[in-house]
C-alpha cells in the first residue's frame, strides 16, 4: 500500500481508502453487518488504514459498524474520516431530497451546517464511532443557508478541543474552498471523480495542486459501473438508487461495457480485474490523493486493496486515455 500526505496536515492516509456508504445499507438495498465488518478488517489486513463514513449513511448505521470494526484495531494506526451537514433528524437549512430509510420509513433530508448543529453532529459521530477524535471532519455538501465562515468557525473550535485532527470539505467548488480558507485552513476536498466523470479537472484540480490540498476521489468505479459486472439487463435489489441515475441508463451501460472490453487485454496481461485497472488509473491522475472505494464483502475489499500491486506504465495510461476520448455517454446530467 502507498500512504500519502493529506494536504498540509501531518496525516498520512492510504491511497486506497475504504468507502463506507454501501455498508450503511441506505440507498444500496440493505446491508449485512458481519459482511461489512469482515470487509473492513480485510481491508486493514491488506494495508487500507483509512475509512471514510458519514452519519447519513444508514442514518448512523455506517458509523456504528465502523466503530465496531475499529475497536479491535490499533486506533493510532487507523484514520477515520467522517462528515456532517446532512440532517435527517432536524428540519433546518435547505431541503435536499426525500428518501426512505433502511426500514422503509419516509425521511426528508436537509443540508444544514450551522455552528451548534456541527458541534452536536460531531459529538454524535464520536459516540457512534466509539472514539474521542476524528482524523478528518468534512462538511458533506455546501449549505447555502449558513455563512461559510460560521461553519468553519465550528470546525476551528472542534480542532482546538482536539476532537478533530483536520478539517475538510466535500462537493465544494474551488471558489467555495477559497472562501472557507479565509477562516480555517482546509486539508482536502472530497469530490466525485472517475474515468467517466472528470469535471473537476477543469478548475478544482488545478486549485488543489496550487494550494496543496488533497483530493479525495469518491465513486472512482462509478458506483460499480466500471467493474465490468453491470450489464444492460442487470437486476438491482429493491431500494438500490443506481438505476435512477444518468450513468446507469441502459445505453450508457452498453457504451461503458464496450469501452471496458477494450481494457480487458490489458487487465489480463497483468492478471488483474478491470476494477483494479480503473482504481490504479484513478490514483495516478494529477492531484488525486485518495481513491475512495466501497466494499460490502471481504472478497471485494481484498480485490480493491490489491489494485496497488498493479503498475501502469505511461504508455498504458495514454492508451486508456485515448480510449476514453472515444467514449461518449448520453443524458443531460452526464458530464462531457
Amino acid at each position: 500500500m502507498e500512504y500519502r500526505q493529506l494536504g498540509n496536515t501531518d496525516l498520512k492516509v492510504s491511497a486506497i481508502t475504504f468507502g463506507a456508504w454501501a455498508i450503511g445499507g441506505w440507498m444500496w438495498g440493505g446491508t449485512q453487518r458481519e459482511d461489512a465488518l469482515d470487509a473492513i478488517w480485510a481491508s486493514y489486513d491488506n494495508g487500507v488504514t483509512t475509512i471514510d463514513t458519514a452519519p447519513i449513511y444508514g442514518q448512523g448505521l455506517s458509523e456504528e459498524i465502523v466503530g465496531e470494526a475499529i475497536r479491535s484495531l490499533p486506533r493510532d494506526k487507523v484514520q477515520i474520516l467522517t462528515k456532517f451537514g446532512m440532517r435527517w433528524n432536524d428540519v433546518k437549512g435547505a431541503f435536499a431530497f426525500s428518501s426512505n430509510d433502511n426500514a422503509g420509513n419516509h425521511i426528508d433530508i436537509y443540508k444544514y451546517a450551522g455552528k451548534k448543529s456541527v458541534i452536536k453532529e460531531c459529538e454524535d459521530s464520536l459516540r457512534r464511532l466509539g472514539t474521542d477524535y476524528i482524523d478528518l471532519y468534512q462538511i458533506h455538501w455546501p449549505d447555502n443557508t449558513t455563512p461559510v465562515a460560521e461553519t468553519m468557525e465550528a470546525l476551528a473550535e472542534l480542532y482546538k478541543q482536539g476532537k478533530i485532527r483536520a478539517a475538510g470539505v466535500s462537493n465544494y467548488s474551488a471558489s467555495l474552498m477559497a472562501e472557507a480558507e479565509k477562516t480555517l485552513p482546509l486539508a482536502s476536498n472530497q469530490v466525485p471523480y472517475s474515468m467517466v466523470e472528470r469535471s473537476i479537472e477543469k478548475e478544482l484540480v488545478p486549485y488543489c495542486i496550487k494550494h496543496n490540498k488533497a483530493i479525495i476521489a469518491y465513486s472512482p468505479l462509478q458506483r460499480g459501473l466500471l467493474t465490468g459486472k453491470i450489464k444492460p439487463d442487470h437486476v438491482f435489489a429493491s431500494g438500490d438508487h443506481r438505476p435512477g441515475t444518468e450513468f446507469y441508463k441502459p445505453e450508457n451501460i452498453r457504451r461503458i461495457d464496450k469501452f471496458l472490453a477494450k481494457l480487458e487485454p490489458l487487465a489480463k496481461s497483468k492478471a488483474a480485474k478491470l476494477s483494479q485497472i480503473v482504481i490504479r488509473w484513478t490514483i495516478e491522475q494529477p492531484g488525486i490523493t485518495i481513491a475512495l472505494v466501497g466494499a460490502r464483502y471481504l472478497e471485494q475489499a481484498i480485490q480493491n486493496a490489491k489494485a496497488m500491486d498493479i503498475h501502469l506504465s505511461k504508455e498504458e495510461i495514454e492508451f486508456i486515455n485515448g480510449e476514453l476520448k472515444e467514449l461518449e455517454l448520453v443524458g443531460d446530467e452526464v458530464p462531457a
